[in-house]
């Protein structure tokens, strides 16, 4: 059975993908943004309700190259943070350095607390490094960093590997600390839509595992669940009382509470909830569909994730529908358009979700028809 995707927003691309990262819809409803991150800096557009731009474009100058490290916004656009290789920095629009927090290095075998980038930008043993991430919390109060420890400020724990970090927008002062327990070779940050004190950690470990922690700050102590089970992090429910998980695996797909137990056995197997690729062998395992590291909550009730992974050898990979509150079955999503069917495929939680242009110049606004 499929459902067909009814197109409600053409949202252009502020720079040209040739030097440019695919662009990202961010924030609520009232509070849209669309991002961008370039060769040299992060665009950022507000938009209204209908996708259109409301307000003047940021430019945050970034202060490192694109491929080394991962970025996060402030819901106002006031703020960039970028968690790079050597350090969480916060930039903003301006070009000012509000403030740095320096960390271990994320290049494996290298020791060192490098005092800037230039230290190690031009080194040929640095050019692949693991990597961490940063998040805002849904209002902005704080900012999560993951980060390879030991921090440069603070009493060094030589047990810790990686660090997740909550720390003051305003000044980096770093407010609390946990042990991530885990060696990443990457990671991302998903707020809960409405709780500022909660945040979802979702780590990938390469070949190693997918370590899941869910913090909870009460105004005095960061407490960290870790979730049994190697799990990838794809979405939380518009309520915060769901998150979307993917097997390490790739097989099975769940809703879960923020401490890891399936809910309502809301839990689908990919070899036996998905159809083979229509193109697929019949009598081929390795044709056995499997589930993306993609997706998130369309609504409080209804999930949408691809097996574009495993179909792009037999043709067209698909996206699929999921009514956690009906029948269950996956429901292909068929589009009246060329898409790009690579992520960022993404879930905003108000019935639509996202997918980019084949081209990769805009991003496309979707509801089911």
């Amino acid at each position: 059975m499929s459902v067909h995707a009814r197109l409600c927003a053409v949202v252009p691309a502020p720079l040209p993908s040739a030097g440019a990262d695919v662009p990202e819809l961010l924030g609520p409803p009232g509070g849209r943004l669309l991002v961008q991150r370039g060769d040299d800096a992060l665009v950022v557009q507000p938009l209204d309700d209908a996708f259109a731009p409301a307000g003047d474009r940021v430019r945050v100058p970034a202060p490192w190259p694109r491929r080394r490290g991962t970025w996060a916004v402030a819901p106002d656009a006031s703020l960039a943070v970028f968690a790079g290789v050597h350090a969480v920095r916060a930039v903003e629009p301006s070009g000012a350095t509000r403030w740095e927090v320096r960390h271990g290095c994320w290049y494996g075998a290298c020791r060192e607390l490098h005092e800037s980038y230039e230290e190690y930008g031009d080194r040929d043993d640095h050019r692949y490094p693991e990597g961490g991430s940063a998040g805002f919390s849904v209002d902005g109060a704080f900012v999560w960093a993951h980060v390879r420890g030991p921090l440069a400020v603070g009493e060094p724990d030589p047990d810790v590997v990686d660090e997740w970090v909550l720390l003051d927008p305003a000044d980096g002062r770093v407010l609390a600390r946990a042990d991530a327990e885990a060696a990443a070779a990457g990671s991302f940050h998903l707020p809960h839509p409405a709780d500022p004190g909660q945040m979802g950690l979702s780590i990938g470990e390469g070949q190693d595992g997918a370590p899941l922690r869910w913090g909870r700050w009460d105004g005095k102590e960061l407490s960290v669940t870790y979730v049994d089970g190697d799990l990838a992090l794809m979405g939380v429910s518009p309520s915060g009382e769901r998150l979307m998980t993917v097997t390490h695996d790739q097989d099975a797909l769940a809703v879960r509470s923020p401490g890891g137990s399936v809910l309502e056995d809301l839990e689908w197997d990919a070899g036996t909830a998905v159809p083979r690729h229509p193109e697929a062998e019949p009598d081929n395992d390795e044709a056995l569909p499997y589930w993306d590291w993609a997706g998130g909550f369309v609504d409080e009730t209804t999930l949408i994730s691809s097996t574009v992974e495993g179909d792009e050898e037999w043709g067209q990979g698909r996206h699929w529908l999921l009514d956690t509150a009906g029948a269950r079955t996956p429901l292909e999503v068929t589009y009246p358009v060329p898409v790009g069917i690579r992520p960022p495929m993404a879930a905003l939680g108000d019935g639509r979700w996202v997918t980019p242009a084949d081209s990769g110049e805009a991003l496309y606004v979707w509801e089911r028809g």
